[in-house]
């Protein structure tokens, strides 16, 4: 049976994804998100980071419908959400992120400034800050990626948090 305490934190979770607050998540939200970080970093939609961005929100929207999305309607409201992640994500938050994967992996692309396949602790606050988390949560939450405390965080640690937030085993 699913607790409600982990209803609850799932639910908490949809206005993430419900980047214009209108109550449901559809492909314009992932769009928006694609073209908030494309913007921190002033990158251009058409540019090579550009069009993986948008392709990766493009993949995170379609497994993200695929998951939760019950009547086909191209929206996924806050209990099909709920519902959707307790069911098919609970036990297998590694789904998760293989669905999230491609937009992580273009979004840390677009942060990653020199290069290297990694992106600075402030870079990564600057993402989370342009997909509307707050400064403090955002600053917080970055350091934490850190894990070794170099001051920069790959791939690998990002898709692992992500999925692990998301989903929120208990």
């Amino acid at each position: 049976m699913v607790s409600t305490e982990y209803e609850r934190r799932i639910a908490a979770r949809f206005a993430t994804f419900d980047q214009d607050g209108n109550g449901w998540i559809d492909r314009e939200d992932f769009s928006a998100a694609a073209k908030a970080v494309l913007a921190e970093f002033a990158t251009t939609p058409r540019s090579d980071k550009g069009q993986a961005l948008y392709g990766g929100a493009e993949a995170f929207w379609q497994g993200m419908a695929g998951i939760a999305d019950r009547d086909g309607d191209q929206r996924i409201t806050r209990d099909e959400f709920v519902n959707g992640a307790v069911k098919r994500l609970r036990d297998n938050p590694d789904r998760f992120a293989e669905i999230a994967r491609p937009f992580l992996h273009a979004a840390l692309a677009v942060a990653d400034t020199d290069g290297d396949g990694s992106a600075t602790v402030e870079d990564i606050v600057r993402v989370l800050r342009a997909l509307g988390v707050p400064e403090e949560i955002a600053a917080a939450v970055a350091a934490g990626l850190d894990a070794d405390a170099d001051g920069k965080v790959g791939e690998r640690e990002i898709v692992t948090a992500f999925a692990r937030y998301f989903t929120v085993p208990e």
